[in-house]
């Protein structure tokens, strides 16, 4: 009887080792259309120094009423004369241009290509540890040095670059093309709203539109060796919602068994033990399958065979916050408040909760789920509901503007691989997808794990190699339209 019990369970587990072996080996990466390799004849040297020019103007949008920003609409128009004679202009509020490219065939629904050229601050006390000194623009044999080179003026040089170059060669596109140029993405994207209302009051219902969202990255993802485009279909909602505790106060040498900030220490542990539900659905689902597809052999296994592995996966790609963010909505408390004195008991306590809500989720959902998560009432729950968005629309992986996008990433990059994605902070692209059958998101650059403490810190940089890289993709994707 022993015998027979171990020769099944042989056989059981050799069935087993053959279906994870054919299911891995039949999951590959699906088949590309080949790229030709491509190459757009640009003035490369005045792309650097028009982007080096770019940096100089301090256009922190916390401060929109800085002369900067006119200053560099007006360096736009010095800079870039056949687009500014050949394409109709229109500035939408706050600072925010809109160029139409008329195309030749009204039958087509027109397309928009968009960057922002507002920047975040730059922290006085970090100013001595620039390797540059921040809108310097300074050039070096590999690099343009400051602020804004990799978020976003590059792509928005490398955009009005291939534009004056394809004007002055005689090209014309056969679909109008838009361009938006944001002045506040980095406060909320008012300019971008404004684009999209306009352009609807027009009548106008864009067959896609592209923004920054995504890199190419290169050995950013662990145990991924190749370099992988993020084209990202989607990208997260945003709400901030307060925990607040109220006690009676008083010294702090006779303190009372429950405080206020002993509860609201409570609420935000609880809150922080049991995060939102998440998974491989959707748009993670898709992107995760796509990228399991060019890891290795034995890491390959787990995703092909989900069917088995998915808690283990799930485990595994929670345990890393850059993974875990596009599993689920994310939970951060960022912001706390008691007594404003030492020895003083807090008569009210106050924490601040950012989500970024992922496309399977609600504001009401999440909402739900704190109160469920905490399960005190003596915990008030204020949302803010007035500055909250949802999740954005998830645009169609198969769509022509997908199709065009990776076909024009690969010309440029070479055979790299491509997946879709979701982009997990927010950006200007989910004011455009109101005016748009879809909105992809990804910048036409390859950047490392070191480039990524870069964004929004310190010695941000974009490198000559990658504005050509950009040029070439900007090229190829015009030049399909």
């Amino acid at each position: 009887m022993l015998k027979r019990i171990l020769a099944a369970i042989l056989l059981v587990l050799v069935v087993l080792a053959a279906v994870i072996g054919v299911k891995t080996f039949q999951y590959r990466p699906g088949a590309v259309a080949e790229a030709e390799p491509f190459r757009f004849e640009a003035d490369l040297e005045g792309a650097v120094q028009a982007l080096s020019r770019a940096v100089t103007f301090e256009t922190v949008s916390t401060d929109m009423s800085r002369p900067d920003f006119r200053a560099f609409l007006a360096f736009l128009e010095a800079q870039y004369p056949q687009v500014h004679a050949t394409m109709d202009r229109v500035e939408l509020e706050p600072v925010t241009p809109l160029y139409k490219w008329q195309g030749t065939d009204p039958s087509l629904a027109p397309v928009l290509l968009a960057a922002h050229y507002d920047v975040v601050p730059v922290a006085p006390f970090s100013l001595n540890q620039w390797e540059h000194p921040p809108y310097a623009g300074a050039v070096d044999s590999e690099f343009v040095w400051g602020r804004g080179t990799l978020d976003n003026k590059g792509a928005l040089i490398a955009i009005m670059t291939v534009a004056e170059q394809l004007i002055a060669d005689g090209f014309t596109p056969k679909r109008t093309i838009y361009l938006s140029f944001g002045g506040d993405e980095e406060t909320g994207g008012k300019g971008a709203e404004a684009v999209a209302a306009h352009l609807k009051a027009q009548g106008v219902e864009l067959e896609w539109a592209l923004d920054e969202g995504s890199f190419v990255l290169d050995k950013v993802i662990p145990g991924l060796d190749v370099p992988v485009a993020s084209i990202n279909l989607a990208e997260k909602g945003y709400v901030t919602m307060q925990l607040v505790a109220t006690a009676a106060g008083g010294h702090s040498s006779m303190p009372p068994r429950e405080t206020a900030v002993g509860k609201l220490a409570n609420a935000v542990a609880r809150l922080q033990d049991n995060p939102v539900p998440g998974g491989l659905t959707g748009v993670s689902a898709e992107f995760f399958d796509a990228l399991g597809r060019h890891f290795t052999i034995e890491k390959r296994a787990i995703f092909a065979n989900r069917w088995l592995f998915d808690p283990l996966l799930e485990g595994i790609l929670s345990g890393s916050p850059s993974t875990d963010a596009m599993l689920r909505t994310t939970t951060a408390p960022t912001m706390l408040e008691g007594s404003p004195k030492e020895n003083v008991l807090a008569q009210r306590a106050v924490a601040t909760i950012n989500f970024r809500i992922h496309p399977r989720d609600s504001v009401d959902d999440i909402e739900a789920h704190v109160r469920s998560a905490i399960d005190d009432p003596k915990i008030e729950i204020v949302v803010q509901r007035e500055f909250a968005s949802p999740a954005s629309p998830v645009s169609d992986l198969s769509g022509p503007g997908y199709v065009d996008i990776e076909a024009a990433i690969r010309q440029a990059f070479g055979p790299i691989a491509s997946v879709p994605g979701l982009t997990i902070a927010a950006t200007d692209a989910r004011h455009y997808a109101k005016a748009a059958k879809a909105a992809y998101r990804i910048n036409p650059f390859q950047i490392t794990g070191d480039d990524l403490a870069r964004f929004h810190g310190l010695n941000e940089r974009l490198s000559i190699e990658n504005i050509e890289k950009g040029i070439n993709f900007y090229a190829a994707l015009i030049l399909k339209q």
